[in-house]
């Protein structure tokens, strides 16, 4: 039975590479190393197991695993040979599917044709890029610029999720103490005021009355909510139910304006990383629609290229499609009467992307004090409830 073993080695022009490999036994791994040129340093034998990956460490993966390609490419390697060293230093998923690439290219298949069988980890953009790279020669270049987009994303990713944790947070943690309130507070009450024979008011009576629901249909309620996520997740499965959910979110007040300018900023800086690589317009409008995971975003980046295909001026089949801020079509105009298309898209993406930024923050500025009026507001109303209650008993009891 093979033994997972992590290593440290030192190729041929003296960098240190280091990665996990399975093999028999480790003088079984040290032949197989040496055989590739790779000179072991050290070797130590791996007791935790692989874990999968999650989303966000793949991409964090193929990341750095771009980086590598792109720094040997350009210091004069071979592809198979920068393809390899990357693999040995990836997760155990990348390595596999990178070792795979390499024997589809030793064996003469295009380097982009052998990356579009491994979709999971590399997405229509980056063949795309790759793809691009090499019609024009400039592989290198192309990975560079693929490691800069590909970081790109994650920090703004991160900078969304950051902007969201607060108002979650404060939104769990508000629905939670509001059920704890009715379900388990407020039956502890019941009997006390049951007892008293008083007239209970109004107000407190509302609220017992919604006590007592939750305790005897929670289980429904429970259930309705495990169905209704499972129905969103099978929507986000179809394609209709995407479209249905896409076209919501861009009518929603105050996440529309928001959606389109993430969208808009998306499609920008897609077609200017594509077209700076060296892919024609059209090419690169097809990489950019293929990469869009948005149904709404697609079936417009459809329609500008169907428009541009006749004849139509970019910037002329940008400006006739709403989602799109009209600002978008104006920078293309520019960049287009100046041959710096490219770089325009990318400025208008830059600008996309502050916006977007800023009206989450104002979104989020709004959403934590209105979350805090509201469960407020909850929280008093079941408390004064409780005292107006209480207080009547007590004066009963005086008289």
């Amino acid at each position: 039975m093979a033994d997972t073993f992590q290593y440290s080695a030192v190729d041929p022009v003296g960098r240190r590479v280091r990665g996990r490999e399975h093999a028999a036994n480790a003088d079984a791994l040290a032949r197989a190393l040496e055989g590739r040129g790779l000179l072991v340093v050290d070797m130590s034998r791996d007791a935790a197991p692989a874990r999968p990956s999650g989303a966000s460490s793949r991409r964090r993966a193929v990341l750095e695993a771009t980086r590598a390609v792109a720094a040997l490419l350009n210091a004069g390697l071979p592809l198979p040979r920068a393809l390899r060293v990357s693999a040995h230093v990836a997760t155990p998923e990348l390595a596999e599917a990178l070792n795979a690439v390499v024997l589809a290219v030793e064996h003469g298949e295009p380097l982009a044709g052998a990356l579009q069988a491994h979709p999971r980890l590399f997405r229509p953009l980056y063949v795309g890029m790759v793809r691009a790279g090499e019609r024009s020669g400039a592989l290198g270049d192309a990975f560079a610029r693929l490691a800069v987009h590909l970081e790109r994303e994650e920090e703004l990713r991160a900078r969304l999720t950051s902007a969201m944790a607060y108002p979650l947070i404060l939104a769990t943690m508000g629905g939670a103490t509001v059920v704890l309130l009715l379900v388990m507070v407020l039956p502890r009450f019941v009997e006390l005021l049951d007892g008293s024979g008083a007239a209970l008011p109004r107000s407190t009576a509302a609220l017992l009355a919604m006590s007592a629901f939750l305790r005897r249909t929670w289980p429904l309620l429970l259930v309705a909510a495990l169905l209704l996520g499972s129905g969103m997740a099978a929507a986000r499965r179809s394609e209709g139910g995407r479209r249905a959910l896409a076209r919501l979110l861009l009518r929603a007040p105050g996440v529309g304006a928001l959606r389109r300018q993430v969208l808009a900023a998306r499609f920008a800086r897609l077609l200017s990383v594509l077209l700076t690589g060296g892919a024609p317009l059209l090419y690169a409008l097809d990489d950019t629609i293929e990469s869009l995971d948005d149904p709404v975003a697609r079936e417009t980046a459809g329609r500008v290229r169907a428009r541009v295909r006749e004849g139509a001026p970019l910037h002329a089949a940008i400006a006739a499609e709403p989602l799109y801020p009209p600002v978008l079509g104006q920078l293309v105009a520019v960049g287009e009467e100046s041959g710096r298309l490219g770089d325009f898209l990318a400025r208008a993406a830059e600008m996309f992307d502050t916006g977007a930024e800023r009206a989450l923050r104002r979104l989020v500025t709004f959403a934590e004090p209105a979350m805090i009026v509201v469960f407020g507001g909850i929280v008093a109303f079941v408390a004064l409830s409780l005292l107006q209650a209480i207080y009547g008993l007590n004066a009963d009891a005086l008289r």
